[in-house]
C-alpha cells in the first residue's frame, strides 16, 4: 500500500482519465464518475483481483503505455519486495491530491500492517473482542492552568491557559461511559505527574478489560506535549509505556490514543470562526505541529493526532477544539452503528476538513496512524 499510495501521489490528473478510460471494461463504475481518485481506482483493483502485493501484472502495463516511470517505480518495488517490511503512512506520505478525507478513507481500507501478502477488505477483517464491561478505562489527560510555566520557565512565559479543554474534556467522558469505559481524569498535571499517572495505569492488571484508551489534552509540539509547568515529556514515552512487554495484561488489545495539544508560542493568531447561527466566534488558539513518530511499531495501536507537521489545529475557547469536538460527535453517532474506527476517523477528517475552509486560513488535517491487526469496534450494548 506505500507503494500504490506514492504511485496515486504522483499521478497527474490527465494520466488518471487515462487510468480510467484504459480500465472501462473492468471498472465501469471508476471511468463515469469524476469524483473517483486514484486511491479508489487502486481498492477497485483490488475488489476485481486484478491488483495485489503479487498481482502488478496489469498494473505496470497500464502504467507502461500511461507513463513508463511510473512503470520504474513499481519494478524497483517488486526488486526490494522481500527486503523489507511494509511502511507506516505518515506525514511525510501525506499528499495534496486526494487531503485528508482521501487519505483517511485510504488508510480506513487497509489491512493491518503486520500481515504482509493480505489484501483482503477490511470488512472482511475479524473485530477485537470487546464485550467487557467494563470496556477498559478511558484516562483523560487534561492540562488547562499553566500559570507555573509562566512562572518558572523563561522560555514559554506567554504558554497561556488552554481555555475550551474542559468541553473537550467533558465531550470525552460523555461518549465514553456511553461505551462502557471507566472514565479516569486528571487535570493539570505537570511533567513529572504525567509520567507516574501513565505508569500507575501501565502497571493496572487489564486482564478482564478489552481495551485501552488514553485522550491526552494540552499543550505541545513536534511529537511532545508540555506539563503545566512546561516541562516536555515525549508522546512516544507514553504510548510505549503499554507495549506488550510493558504491559503484558493489555497484550494483544486495542492501545487506542487520541491527541490534541496546543502550541504554546502561536496561540491567538486572529483567525475567526462562523457558527451554524451566523454570529462570530472568538478567536481561535492554534494547536501545535506534529511529528508522527510517536506511535510503537508493535501491533495493536492506534494514535489519532488532531493535526500534522507542518500544519496547524483550532481551539475555540467556547466550543473546544475541532478535532476532539468532531471525534466526540462522529464516535455517539457512529458506534450504534457498528461502525469501526477508521470508518469514523475518515468522518472526522471530513469534519475538520470543512471547519478549517476559510480563506486566508491555514488547513487542519488530522492524522490517524495505527498498527491494528483487526476492526476496532465500540458496541454500546
Amino acid at each position: 500500500r506505500y507503494l500504490l499510495f506514492q504511485l496515486s501521489e504522483d499521478i497527474t490528473e490527465d494520466e488518471l482519465k487515462s487510468f480510467k478510460f484504459l480500465l472501462g471494461k473492468e471498472l465501469p463504475k471508476c471511468r463515469l464518475n469524476p469524483k473517483i481518485t486514484m486511491l479508489d481506482v487502486f481498492i477497485e483493483m483490488e475488489k476485481k483481483g486484478i491488483l495485489g502485493e503479487d498481482n502488478l501484472n496489469i498494473l505496470k502495463s497500464l502504467c507502461a503505455e500511461i507513463n513508463t516511470s511510473l512503470l520504474k517505480r513499481i519494478e524497483e518495488y517488486e526488486l526490494n519486495l522481500f527486503g523489507g517490511e511494509e511502511m507506516l503512512i505518515t506525514e511525510e506520505q501525506r499528499g495534496s491530491t486526494g487531503g485528508p478525507e482521501a487519505h483517511a478513507r485510504w488508510l480506513a481500507s487497509s489491512v493491518a500492517l503486520d500481515s504482509p501478502g493480505s489484501w483482503k477488505e477490511s470488512s472482511q477483517l475479524e473485530a477485537y473482542k470487546m464485550t467487557s464491561r467494563p470496556r477498559g478505562v478511558c484516562l483523560i489527560l487534561n492540562n488547562h492552568n499553566f500559570a507555573k510555566a509562566r512562572e518558572a520557565v523563561p522560555e514559554p512565559k506567554n504558554m497561556k491557559d488552554r481555555n475550551g479543554t474542559d468541553v473537550d474534556a467533558a465531550a470525552l467522558r460523555k461518549v465514553f461511559s456511553k461505551l462502557h469505559f471507566t472514565i479516569a481524569e486528571y487535570r493539570d498535571l505537570t511533567a513529572e505527574e504525567i509520567r507516574k499517572t501513565v505508569n500507575i495505569y501501565r502497571c493496572e492488571d487489564h486482564k478482564d478489560k478489552d481495551c485501552f484508551v488514553c485522550c491526552i489534552l494540552s499543550h505541545g509540539k513536534k511529537g511532545i506535549i508540555y506539563g503545566v509547568d512546561g516541562q516536555e515529556v515525549p508522546i512516544q514515552d507514553l504510548t510505549t509505556s503499554f507495549t506488550g512487554e510493558n504491559c503484558r495484561s493489555l497484550a494483544g488489545k486495542p492501545k487506542v490514543f487520541f491527541v490534541q495539544a496546543c502550541q504554546g508560542d502561536v496561540c491567538q493568531k486572529g483567525v475567526t470562526i462562523e457558527t451554524d447561527s451566523g454570529e462570530q466566534d472568538s478567536s481561535v488558539e492554534i494547536d501545535a505541529r506534529f511529528q508522527l513518530d510517536c506511535i510503537p511499531t508493535e501491533a495493536d495501536f492506534l494514535l489519532g493526532m488532531a493535526t500534522l507537521q507542518d500544519y496547524v489545529s483550532y481551539r475555540s475557547p467556547r466550543q473546544g477544539t475541532w478535532y476532539i469536538q468532531a471525534l466526540c460527535q462522529h464516535l455517539e453517532y457512529s458506534c450504534p452503528r457498528g461502525e469501526d474506527i477508521l470508518t469514523i476517523l475518515t468522518a472526522v477528517n471530513q469534519e475538520v476538513s470543512r471547519k478549517s475552509g476559510n480563506q486566508n486560513a491555514e488547513k487542519q488535517m488530522p492524522q490517524p496512524s495505527f498498527t491494528l491487526r483487526k476492526k476496532l469496534i465500540f458496541p454500546v450494548n
